[in-house]
């Protein structure tokens, strides 16, 4: 089924105002890709990942393995930004095979594989799913996630579980509900990965179990995954596109201050407004993008948000998703001045 570009459509203006707004120069070299700085992250995310896995399994104290647990969920998480980046060409240089990178062969299909089945994920629905939500961002029925992943009713209780297992249920849902308007051979594609992601957990834990018995199965692969993981999936998808301003397509995505704790946490991901910008700008320069555009971001006015603010207007004040969350005038002064003053502060 076609869909209509909606962004493209809506965003032109937009992106004569970045292009006057940032030097073309440093801009080119924001999006140049080093393999390496990849590969690097990916490694240390992996032994990370495997070095809370073997604390978690091996120690009993709540105080050692709970921490650890922490640790592996969003690492588990940090896998779909890694794949993320697959999906949007960012990894390997020259590649202009495919349109698609991660339906690729190769190299491509390897990585999108590797960085897919850990957290159990399709990463073929993955990318189809990311990309039209890119060319589709603004709108309510054409963007998959707005269309089919928000909460549809405004209840505290219908968000809470976003941040549960039921995570599970609802995302699945969701990607069924969008995948059942694909081909059918891509469907069957789709399928045949889930069933290998899910082979793979079921393998992990079952062979967790056998090996170090059921306390250990219950603290490094149950928990991570069921309990740590949504929390993560949920929180950071808090921070990209809840809480924004329908008639400025400049912020249909969610401006958050940068903190080096949710970059280490999301892997940069916390940068989604600068993503959407420049979705081919490698997560490990987005820093520097964010950076670059904060005179651009006080022009405007536009106000950085926190994580903490975030849930607090979202879950205790109730406020929907997709809408403007801003406070009554004077509430933490004015989004100019609040910028503007962040910009003096850590301007570099």
């Amino acid at each position: 089924m076609a869909k209509p570009h909606f962004y493209a459509e809506h965003a032109e203006g937009l992106k004569r105002e970045l292009a006057a707004a940032l030097d073309a120069a440093a801009l080119r070299a924001l999006h140049r890709k080093q393999p390496a700085r990849h590969f690097l992250a990916a490694g240390g995310l992996f032994a990370v990942l495997a070095l809370a896995f073997a604390g978690a399994a091996h120690f009993a104290q709540p105080w050692i393995w709970a921490p650890l647990a922490i640790v592996e969920g969003f690492c588990i998480f940090d896998c779909t930004v890694l794949l993320h980046e697959v999906v949007h060409d960012n990894v390997l240089r020259g590649t202009r095979e495919a349109e698609l990178p991660a339906e690729a062969g190769g190299w491509h299909r390897a990585l999108a594989l590797a960085y897919s089945i850990p957290s159990g994920i399709s990463a073929t629905q993955f990318t189809r799913w990311h990309l039209d939500h890119h060319a589709e961002l603004g709108s309510s029925e054409s963007d998959p996630k707005r269309a089919h992943l928000s909460p549809k009713r405004n209840r505290r209780w219908l968000k809470l579980l976003y941040f549960t297992p039921a995570l599970f249920f609802i995302y699945f849902r969701a990607a069924r509900r969008e995948a059942s308007t694909y081909p059918a051979a891509l469907q069957a594609r789709i399928a045949a990965e889930r069933r290998l992601a899910m082979l793979f957990h079921l393998a992990v834990g079952a062979a967790t179990l056998l090996l170090a018995g059921w306390g250990a199965m219950l603290r490094a692969w149950a928990a991570p995954v069921f309990l740590v993981f949504p929390v993560a999936f949920a929180l950071n998808r808090l921070g990209q596109h809840y809480d924004i301003r329908p008639e400025d397509t400049a912020e249909w995505s969610t401006l958050m201050k940068p903190r080096w704790y949710w970059s280490l946490a999301f892997l940069n991901s916390n940068y989604h407004l600068e993503h959407h910008y420049f979705p081919r700008v490698p997560l490990y320069n987005l820093p520097r993008l964010g950076r670059l555009l904060r005179p651009f971001y006080a022009q405007r006015g536009m106000r950085y948000h926190t994580f903490g603010e975030l849930l607090w207007k979202y879950l205790v004040l109730n406020r929907p998703p997709h809408a403007n969350w801003d406070e009554p005038a004077g509430w933490r002064g004015s989004g100019s001045e609040e910028t503007q003053a962040f910009v003096r502060s850590s301007a570099q």
